[in-house]
């Protein structure tokens, strides 16, 4: 990107003229005739020339897209007038431009708020008329990709015209046309009685997070809404294991230092080292504890299938299967021996104590509480 400046200021305004590159060599020209006293005569004329070019080349171009009589070309008829307004207003500072020989620069202004004004209401018009058919086209066929698409188009005119017309309402109903409405439910389809208030907990999954700016989901239909679709999470299967206990025994051992022994020659002396001091190296011992461990493990599993339904056709569009786990699981360990030889996960588990097993409602709620992140995820991977 640095170079690309570097070259691009250090580029010739007249070899880009003489490029067909009209607007950067008027940029450059008067970045390097700004503010200065005497204007070199080379960058003067490659700005005039420049100029000319572009501005003939420019409104040239606008009549041609204009005789065309296309409406969708207005709206590039108004960025090439908002072109020739934006050249001209680079070189207004610049006047009355003359050279250091006394030359004076001549400069064809064109008065560009009327073509402005013709091309932006032009502009307006077109967005207006082209929403206007989309619309008609939703409210005609039910279409709700017309709406959405009249909707982009209503935006469109308020970059140019703040307030147009009957547009803000004609916003509005697009979106009404061209929201997509979803109604969400939980049903228990397993032999497992399960509480009634762990499924509506479930139906309080924040339905927010898998909307999008088109779609809109209903956990009650209270609003009178026609739903487009259904989103039915059916559970499968419920089920919750006994708690069970395994006590195991193993023993932990590790080598470590105990203080200090003499090195021994073969004569049993003790050796010296160079200035003549006993020699001294750590002393190794192989330290054991026997460690009793009780584990505790309870577990719940919930299968569920979340089915996409066309709500006007009664039509199955999409399935997905889905199953998660809560696991409860404790740890209770005592030792006897020497407490050095612990290893690490030991150490966390001793001084721990055997615990109530967690009651089956509380880990089927707490696998609930894992269900929802889990079909949130398919249903974002799900388009309606």
């Amino acid at each position: 990107m640095a170079l690309a400046v570097l070259m691009s200021s250090c580029a010739s305004p007249q070899k880009l003229v003489e490029k067909g590159d009209y607007d950067r060599a008027v940029q450059i020209a008067v970045k390097r005739l700004a503010g200065k006293k005497n204007k070199k005569v080379k960058y003067v004329r490659a700005l005039e020339d420049g100029f000319a070019k572009a501005q003939e080349q420019d409104m040239a171009e606008a009549d041609r897209l204009k005789k065309a009589n296309r409406p969708e070309y207005w709206e590039h008829i108004l960025s090439i007038y908002e072109g020739v307004e934006y050249r001209q207003d680079l070189v207004r500072p610049l006047l009355p431009l003359i050279d250091k020989e006394g030359i004076k620069a001549n400069f064809r202004f064109i008065r560009t708020a009327a073509l402005i004004d013709e091309a932006m209401d032009k502009t307006v018009e077109y967005y207006y008329n082209s929403g206007q058919n989309l619309l008609a086209s939703a409210r005609n066929y039910n279409n709700k990709y017309d709406a959405r698409k009249a909707y982009d188009e209503f935006q469109q005119i308020k970059n140019y015209r703040r307030d147009y017309k009957d547009v803000r309402a004609l916003m509005n109903e697009a979106i009404e046309l061209g929201t997509t409405h979803i109604l969400f439910d939980v049903r228990n389809q397993s032999p497992t009685l399960i509480p009634r208030d762990l499924i509506e907990d479930l139906k309080r999954i924040n339905v927010r997070d898998l909307e999008g700016p088109w779609q809109v989901y209903h956990v009650n239909n209270t609003g009178g809404y026609d739903m487009d679709f259904k989103v039915v999470m059916n559970i499968t299967h419920a089920e919750v294991s006994p708690g069970y206990i395994k006590e195991r025994e193993y023993v932990d051992s590790k080598e470590i230092i105990d203080g200090w022994e003499y090195v021994l020659d073969d004569r049993g002396n003790v050796m010296k080292d160079s200035l003549g001091n006993d020699i001294k190296v750590d002393r190794w011992v192989l330290v054991k504890a026997n460690v009793l461990e009780v584990y505790q493990h309870k577990a719940a599993t919930i299968a569920a299938r979340i089915d996409v339904v066309d709500a006007n056709r009664h039509e199955l569009l999409d399935s997905h299967d889905l199953a998660v786990e809560a696991i409860f699981e404790n740890y209770a360990s005592t030792f006897q021996g020497d407490k050095r030889a612990l290893s690490k996960e030991t150490k966390r588990r001793i001084g721990n104590q055997p615990v109530d097993f967690p009651v089956d409602v509380a880990l089927l709620y707490e696998a609930a509480e894992n269900l929802k992140p889990a079909m949130k995820n398919k249903l974002t991977a799900t388009r309606l």
